[in-house]
């Protein structure tokens, strides 16, 4: 099939793009290069550099390049800044996804996978969260996130577009050529690892003073290379019917959890600080991923804290400098 990812210079994009490569797709990257890096695009892989808000350039690129498929994984993602700065993450995250819709509809391609959030859900009422589960985010990301969900829900009435939105937990771990490298960075994996190999002096916790057994937020953690798979369940699925799916394990771990399997794997003391509670975090985020289990056979292979962190250790033993001395 004949795939167009956005975001596929970033993070996650990079290794879904080399996963439907290793399962015989063909696909156009775009990406604005704002967050992502064009040394992550696979060698394999046709880019187009540009932005989705331009309706123009998505459209021409879809119908020029006979896209059959979208996988829609551009967006802002820090929950802090889009406290501090809505606008941007509504302009970004959601005026812009609509443009995409649009194109879609004038190139006539009909099915799309939609990179979602945990952070619809805002403060759970009872874990493990559901899809059923109600939506009621506490920050902009989130917010822009479930708009984003309810336009494709319309679309699809009104123009057929068939959708599977993913709403991932936590996600974290590399493949062998491509791993989490943003700046400034500001998630927690990646700083904490960051801390470990020296460049960052002292790794800064938001909160110690949750209602959780150790003060500090729990979290789903799953490996990046089973959320790739999981797109790839879903782009299959296409053809029969749309729908919303949690990703994760329904195992939560704190962050001192997280902090501590960093230590063991490493072997560095990894300083800690404790600094004020971030804006717009939850406590609590667990996901049932049973639906996807049970409907698109959904299984993952790397779901423990060792796994995930070993894999993304790895790649900056190998990658030091990230993509900063790619070309």
């Amino acid at each position: 099939m004949n795939i167009l990812v956005t975001g596929g210079a970033g993070y996650i994009g990079s290794i879904l793009t080399e996963e439907l490569v290793a399962n015989g797709h063909t696909v156009v990257v775009y990406d604005n290069l704002v967050m992502g890096h064009r040394a992550a695009v696979h060698s394999k892989a046709a880019f187009v550099e540009a932005d989705i808000a331009d309706t123009g350039v998505l459209t021409r690129t879809l119908k020029e390049h006979s896209i059959e498929a979208v996988m829609h994984l551009a967006a802002y993602t820090s929950v802090g800044e889009s406290v501090a700065n809505p606008e941007k993450y509504i302009q970004n995250n959601y005026v812009a996804s609509v443009s995409l819709l649009d194109a879609m509809v004038e190139a006539g391609v009909t099915r799309i996978v939609f990179s979602s959030t945990a952070a619809v859900y805002g403060e759970p009422k009872k874990l493990p969260l559901t899809e059923e589960d109600e939506t009621s985010p506490i920050n902009t990301y989130g917010e822009s996130k479930l708009a984003v969900e309810k336009a494709l829900w319309k679309y699809n009435e009104n123009h057929g577009l068939r959708f599977v939105a993913l709403r991932y937990f936590n996600v974290g771990g590399a493949s062998l050529h491509n791993g989490e490298w943003h700046d400034p960075e500001t998630h927690l994996i990646p700083d904490i690892l960051n801390t470990a190999r020296g460049k960052d002096e002292i790794l800064e916790i938001y909160g110690n003073d949750y209602p959780t057994p150790d003060g500090t937020c729990v979290r789903d953690y799953i490996h990046v290379k089973d959320l790739a798979n999981a797109h790839i369940l879903a782009l299959n699925a296409l053809d029969d019917f749309s729908g919303v799916y949690n990703l994760g394990t329904g195992i939560g771990n704190s962050v001192r959890e997280v902090i501590e399997a960093a230590r063991r794997i490493t072997g560095a003391p990894i300083p800690v600080k404790f600094i004020e509670r971030r804006p717009g975090d939850p406590a609590v985020l667990t996901a049932s991923a049973e639906k996807i289990k049970r409907e698109l056979g959904w299984k993952p292979q790397d779901d423990n804290l060792d796994k995930i962190l070993g894999s993304y250790w790895l790649w900056l033993q190998n990658n030091p400098n990230g993509y900063d001395d790619k070309v």
